[in-house]
């Protein structure tokens, strides 16, 4: 046809049939619609993970993820969100001083602050920065070969720099690099504030994606690509690792809608690993051969190797804890207890973060039954600072509804939906006020953790019909946070118990009828040793009689060494005070000013101080927050019911 005579036929292009043509790539796209769920390809819903600053751009890097840089040099960033309400500023300036603590650097010294533009920055003017945040962000970055940077400060400011960009504001953060592990890492916090004093939001595509893909570039870039043998090499050492590897990702994309599986691929060295961690996973049990190179993975793999890469994680550090303290005995075995189940005695080796951004603590303990044991203990705020070679006794908790809660919302249910202790005297006469205020604590504690009823202005609580309900789930997120209950049964050395002139756990040992059994290996031998020789003693003091199992105290042996204590104690405060010590007696009223707290070797004391002279009396919590203040009360048996305040109309606090 001559081109003055050309026709343009609009419609689709159809081919010598009449048929219409469909184009490769909308041939493409059509299996990819019909493969949907095996492909990977779907539509999107909404979930959020696009809102905020960084969005597109974690979109694009997020893509770039997925499809993969194989010569790209990894970088693992850890990300968290930090609410600054209520206890999150202390919890802010808890993490300050754990991430500047001694032994982080490679000399072995406290970690230093740094920013943007200063190699020393302050860490509490930063954190009167932050004072009137609502959030902050923590990232933990740490690049693959991050020990081959003599300094990380120039990569963090860099990676930091680029994130400003990404996110289209300035950014207040402070740093401090740590080369206390194997990979050396930086932890950074970021203030939840964008340049304009906003709230600052970050997009979580971004934060997922974007930043492990930013420092990935910034470290290939710096390090160059790896090569053909830094690949090959971490791929045959991937093999028989019992962690989630490389590997098995690219087996889990690979899989079919039945699991299957095989190593077959065009590249020889990729069929061999492939083949030879197929065959790793079946000795594991996590892979089933089905023959003719086909293996079947197991459900929940993924789950299953990552635990297991968490688990040896926790080994290698009580291993390496264990060599530092020379401790690393022959044969005494190493336990890791996620979840306790029955009591623990030991000594605290260390105390340290299991989960940085949760807050999660562990102890290692060295126990009497002769293993080391590693102990998730949950939040850190909810268990006490304990010194190292403190001995401690773990006790699982089980916290459910309890009966302070059936018994509040039985109180209002008759009384249309409101609890108050005056109500709850009036339903019941025989409680007394203590126990009605011990409800009303329950009430507060779940409140304040946001679980709880509303009070209303004149002290009574509006307590709603799934009161029940949400108690459970107040004590579920209890459980959670508070896995144990600690007590330190001792700050001394077992073997200074020996002949302290004071109740210590050794004399409860020895008194009780149901001894715990320490093992003649490890810690329990040391205490088998120290349970001896204290028997010897109290015998020569002609505190108790007999030995092993016809040994019993004579009366009163126990509170004559408390007494004993407690003088000596005193003559000691004293000094200091230049006050005489008086002796609390039961009956006696008690008032003076809470002065302080003492810790005795039978319990914490109190010192309440008069004008001439001062007595000590057991502590309990309450009294922390009313030291420097005027306090009486009856002592008894079981404790005071304090009032505060110089009037004697103050608040009760049993």
């Amino acid at each position: 046809m001559p081109e003055d005579d050309f026709t343009p036929r609009l419609g689709r292009p159809r081919g010598k049939d009449g048929k219409s043509v469909v184009r490769y790539g909308g041939r493409i796209a059509a299996a990819a619609r019909l493969a949907g769920t095996k492909t990977g390809v779907r539509s999107r819903r909404f979930d959020g993970s696009r809102i905020g600053r960084g969005a597109s751009i974690g979109r694009l890097l997020s893509s770039r993820d997925r499809l993969g840089g194989f010569r790209a040099r990894r970088a693992v960033v850890k990300a968290s969100l930090i609410r600054l309400a209520g206890k999150g500023g202390q919890a802010a300036r808890a993490h300050m001083r754990y991430i500047q603590r001694d032994g982080v650097t490679r000399e072995g010294l406290p970690g230093e602050l740094y920013g943007p533009e200063t190699d020393r920055a302050d860490g509490k003017e930063f954190l009167q920065r932050t004072a009137g945040d609502r959030h902050q962000f923590r990232f933990i970055v740490s690049a693959e070969d991050g020990a081959e940077y003599p300094d990380l400060k120039p990569y963090v400011r860099r990676l930091m720099a680029q994130v400003e960009q990404d996110l289209g504001t300035r950014l207040d953060w402070v740093a401090v690099d740590h080369f206390n592990t194997e990979h050396p890492h930086t932890h950074i916090v970021l203030r939840g504030v964008d340049e304009a004093g906003k709230n600052l939001i970050i997009a979580r595509e971004y934060i997922s994606h974007g930043l492990r893909e930013r420092a990935s570039e910034l470290v290939t870039l710096d390090l160059g690509p790896r090569t053909d043998h830094e690949i090959e090499a971490r791929l045959r050492h991937d093999v028989d690792q019992e962690r989630l590897t490389a590997i098995d990702r690219r087996l889990l994309r690979r899989m079919d809608a039945d699991r299957t599986v095989s190593a077959a691929d065009n590249d020889p060295f990729q069929q061999a690993v492939a083949a030879g961690r197929l065959r790793k996973l079946k000795a594991m049990e996590l892979a089933e051969d089905l023959g003719g190179g086909r293996y079947r993975l197991a459900e929940g793999l993924e789950v299953t190797l990552r635990q297991m890469g968490e688990r040896g994680d926790i080994i290698r550090l009580m291993q390496r804890e264990l060599t530092a303290r020379r401790l690393d005995r022959a044969g005494v075995e190493q336990v890791v207890e996620t979840e306790l189940r029955e009591p623990l005695v030991g000594r605290l080796i260390q105390r340290g973060f299991s989960d940085e951004h949760r807050d999660r603590h562990y102890l290692l303990v060295d126990g009497i039954d002769g293993r080391v044991h590693y102990v998730d203990i949950g939040r850190g705020d909810a268990t006490p600072a304990v010194p190292e070679g403190a001995t401690v006794r773990l006790d699982p908790r089980a916290l459910g509804v309890t009966d302070a809660d059936r018994t509040v919302d039985a109180v209002a249910r008759a009384n249309s939906g409101r609890y108050s202790i005056d109500l709850h005297l009036r339903h019941d006469a025989s409680a007394s006020q203590a126990y009605a205020t011990a409800h009303v604590r329950r009430l507060e504690a779940m409140r304040r953790a946001g679980a709880g009823p509303g009070r209303q202005a004149d002290g009574s609580w509006v307590i709603p019909e799934d009161h029940l309900d949400r108690a459970e789930v107040f004590a579920r997120r209890q459980q959670r946070d508070r896995p144990v209950a600690l007590t330190i049964l001792s700050a001394r050395e077992v073997g200074e118990l020996v002949d302290i002139e004071a109740p210590s756990w050794l004399d409860r040992e020895l008194a009780s009828d149901t001894k715990t059994a320490a093992r003649d290996a490890g810690f329990g031998n040391e205490v088998r040793t120290a349970l001896a020789a204290r028997r010897q003693w109290l015998v020569e003091q002609q505190l108790a009689d007999g030995e092993r199992a016809a040994f019993r105290y004579r009366d009163g042996a126990i509170d004559s060494l408390r007494q004993r204590e407690l003088r000596e104690a005193g003559e000691r405060i004293s000094a200091g005070l230049g006050k005489r010590f008086e002796k609390a007696r039961i009956g006696e009223r008690i008032e003076g000013v809470i002065a302080r707290r003492v810790d005795l070797e039978s319990g914490s004391f109190a010192v309440v101080e008069r004008s001439r002279d001062f007595t000590l009396v057991p502590w309990r919590d309450v009294l922390e927050r009313n030291i420097g203040k005027a306090a009486s009360g009856i002592m008894r048996a079981d404790g005071i019911s304090w009032r505060f305040g110089r009037g004697r109309s103050g608040p009760t606090v049993s």
